[in-house]
This record gives C-alpha cells, structure tokens and sequence, in this order.
C-alpha cells in the first residue's frame, strides 16, 4: 500500500508562534489547514523551549531578588529556599503545559489538524511527511514555518553534557556552583540572571566590547550595573578559544586572558535558522549562504505556491514578528489586501532591570547622518519607581525635529516590556510628541515618563 495522502489547502511546516498563527487565521478564512510538526504539538520552541520557560524562571529570579530588596525596607523573609523538583513541575505542567493544552484546544475548535513527523517537500505541491506514520501533504499552498536553534560556537567542536545550550539550561538539571555563559546577549544575559539568582556563581565572556552589543548604551548602563552586582565576573573582549574537561569540570580557554574552571558552560552565541533538510531544492525556494529564506512584503518565497513566516526568514527574530507575519500570509492566501508594512517590532530583553526599544535608535540616527532631537528622563525623579525602590530606570525619547513626530523609544527599568507598547503605538501610528505631552497619564506611574520625556523635547 502507498502512503496516504491528505489534499489541502493550506500546508503549515513548524507549529511555532508564526505557523500556529497563519494555521488559525488560515481556518478562520476558510481554507482547510493543517500543521506539519515534528513534535505533533503547537507553540514550537518559543512556547517549549524558548520565551515562556525563560519568562517562568525569570519570575522566579524576580521573587528572589525582590526578597533580597525587601530587607531595605525594613522586611526580612529570611533566606529563599529553592525546591528544584517543585520548580520543574510548576514550570512544565501550569505554565508550558497549560498553555499548550490551550493551543490544542484552539487548534480542535477550528478544524486544524496537526500531524507529527517532519515535513520534507517533494515539489511545490507537495510535501512528505517522515515519522512513525509516513504519509504525504498536497497543498495549493504551504507555510515555512521551522523558526531556529541555537547556534553552535565557532571553532569549537568540543561535546560534554556539562556544556549546554539554551534548551538544556531551561530544563534546570541542576545549579552549577560554577556557570559559564558565553555570550551577552539577551539569552546569555537572561539565563546568566536565573542561574544567578538560584545560586550560581556566573561568569559572562562576551566578545564584544559591551554587553547587549547593537543595543542603545545608555539602556544598557543600567542593566550592566546590575549584573555587575549579581555575576561573579564580566569578562567583555573575551573569546573562548578552547574547551576541555578535566574531571568533573571544564577547563575553558581565553584569548589571552588565561584558563579556568567551571562546573556547566552555557552556549547562548544567538539562533541560526532551522531551514535545512526540508527539501527545498524540489521547490523554487531560495535561502542564503547562512539558511534564510528571503521573502516579500506579503511573505511570499521566490516559489509562488510558498510562504515562510518568522525565524527562518532573518531578524528580528522575535515571536511577535512572527506572528504577525503568519497572520499577514493567511490573508495573501485567502486573496485579501494584506502586508507586513508594520512600522516597528518592538524588541524586550526580560532581565532585571527590562529593556525595551522601538522604532529608530540615536546610534542609527548617527549612522544615517540625521538629525534628531533626544530627550531622557531618568527615573530617579519618578514618584512610582521611588515608591517600588527602582530608581534605576530610564525612558528615551528620539524625535523628528521638523513635524515632531516620535520616531524611536527606548525604556530600561521594571516593567520596560509593558511600557514598550505604547512608544510602539506612538511610532507606528505617527504621533508628535505634542500627542504624548498632551495625553493625560495616571499618577504616579512609570508611564508618566513617556509624557515627561516628550515634555523635555516641547521645552528644548
């Protein structure tokens, strides 16, 4: 007997946040979907192991830290305690586990169907389905949807358990008394912070000159003097050249900066796209040299029956992209007026404290050769980050000097990730800063710094 053969419209391959996305809006429009994943469930590596698993120990960093804090105050709860047992489980099963049960049941409402094995194309009308139960997929059209993994060291080639990447670092094996995390950028610095707080002595090497390299210096001052406080050590200009275990640890090499000693090293060097094998040399789907896959405004591959939504077509890659791109192809492939023109895509870095940024930087402004007009308000004058004790924030304010229109927001403190949403309103809507001045905020907040900031720039 042949495989069988399912006949559709839609062909989705990846159940992340981008092909769960275009899958549900797809049903919705009327045209019958199915989801090809290689786990047989939805929410891909953002919701398994990637954004909400980190997000879930980041809050539990925050507790920990807010205890530490509260002795300031005048409030001891003494030392914490952390069950490691009870953490996985609440982790797995009332976060992850809740919130995919959710997806499946969203999934069954519509009438999409997920089918497990990986999807290999064989044309671009049709794509094959390896795994337990083979079978094959004719479509009128399919959805790249595979996101990314995380990236190996360059140069390196070494394997140990005791050297991890993001994944296993979310699955909390154990609390290294000592951590190296390569790499500082937002997952290196993330985990650093979890592993931190649970008791790790973490060591950070980044091989660039600052921490979060690309990202607004002034965000990042405060968020440096943080781990600063919280790391054992910050090596910056630091490449790690060699790693070799020597008993019970690993003996990690630096770049004329001498040798030492850890129990676990976390990888976390960035995210490389997950678009090999998949067949696309049957189909006339173009990646680049690095495994992108290119795509227009309306998430169309140089294959016309082909789209690719999130990771796998470059940065940012962002959840919330992604998202957004499997909603704008799901309306392309029901014949409706749609793009991804969106303006900004907001970027969030969930350490302590938050950065977030939106819309045109000042670096970039410098970069461009244009003129700009910056204000900052510091959150030191700030009544509500006096009241929680966080007077290390920051809000920035980048803006058209001409017509005053907002054209960039950056914000650094607790709740930055919150706040982020309404500089990204600003920008992608072509507000002035006379709309954000004029707009009444409540009192006393962190929000209040928006409409500070864009006070400074009327006055300046």
């Amino acid at each position: 007997m042949g495989d069988l053969v399912i006949e559709v419209d839609v062909a989705v391959v990846g159940g992340g946040p981008g092909g769960y996305s275009a899958a549900f809006r797809c049903a919705e429009l009327g045209l019958e979907t199915v989801v090809v994943d290689a786990g047989k469930r939805l929410g891909g590596a953002c919701l398994w192991e990637g954004c909400i698993p980190s997000k879930a120990l980041l809050h539990v960093a925050a507790l920990i830290e807010d205890a530490e804090r509260a002795r300031e105050l005048g409030v001891d709860f003494g030392e914490p305690r952390v069950s490691l047992d009870p953490l996985r489980k609440w982790k797995a099963e009332r976060v992850v586990g809740r919130l995919a049960r959710g997806l499946a049941s969203v999934a069954k409402a519509k009438g999409v169907e997920v089918i497990g094995g990986r999807a290999v194309f064989e044309s671009s009308r049709e794509l094959r389905v390896e795994g337990d139960e083979p079978q094959k997929v004719r479509f009128k059209h399919a959805v790249i949807a595979t996101g990314s993994a995380p990236a190996g060291l360059p140069g390196i080639t070494f394997s140990s358990d005791r050297v991890i990447d993001s994944t296993a670092a979310l699955e909390l094996a154990d609390v290294p008394e000592r951590l190296l995390v390569i790499g500082g950028g937002y997952i290196g610095l993330e985990l650093g912070q979890v592993y931190a707080a649970l008791g790790s002595a973490v060591t950070l090497a980044e091989m660039t000159d600052g921490l979060l390299p690309g990202v607004d210096r002034a965000l990042v001052h405060p968020l440096a003097r943080r781990c600063e406080k919280l790391f054992a050590q910050i090596r910056l200009g630091a490449r790690v050249t060699s790693l070799v275990e020597r008993g019970s640890a690993i003996e990690a090499r630096f770049d004329g900066d001498g040798v030492a000693a850890f129990d676990r090293v976390l990888v976390a060097v960035g995210r490389q796209p997950a678009s090999a094998g998949l067949g696309l040399e049957y189909t006339r789907v173009s990646a680049d040299t690095r495994g992108f896959i290119g795509v227009d405004d309306r998430c169309r591959t140089t294959d016309p029956a082909i789209y690719a939504v999130g990771d796998v077509t470059g940065e940012p890659m962002l959840a919330h992209r992604a998202m957004r791109q499997g909603k704008v192809a799901a309306e392309v492939m029901a014949g409706r007026p749609a793009a991804f023109d969106n303006v900004v895509v907001p970027a969030v870095v969930f350490t302590d404290p938050e950065v977030a940024w939106c819309g045109l930087t000042e670096s970039e402004a410098e970069r461009e050769g244009r003129t700009v007009k910056v204000a900052k308000r510091e959150w030191a004058a700030a009544g509500r980050a006096l009241t929680l004790g966080r007077s290390d924030g920051l809000t920035k304010l980048i803006a058209d000097p001409d017509s005053g229109r907002v054209l960039g927001v950056g914000i650094v403190g607790p709740g930055a990730g919150e706040l982020i949403a309404e500089g990204a309103l600003a920008v992608e809507t072509a507000l002035t800063v006379e709309d954000l001045a004029a707009t009444i905020h409540a009192h006393p907040t962190l929000s209040e710094t928006l409409m500070e900031a864009a006070e400074v720039l009327l006055r300046g």
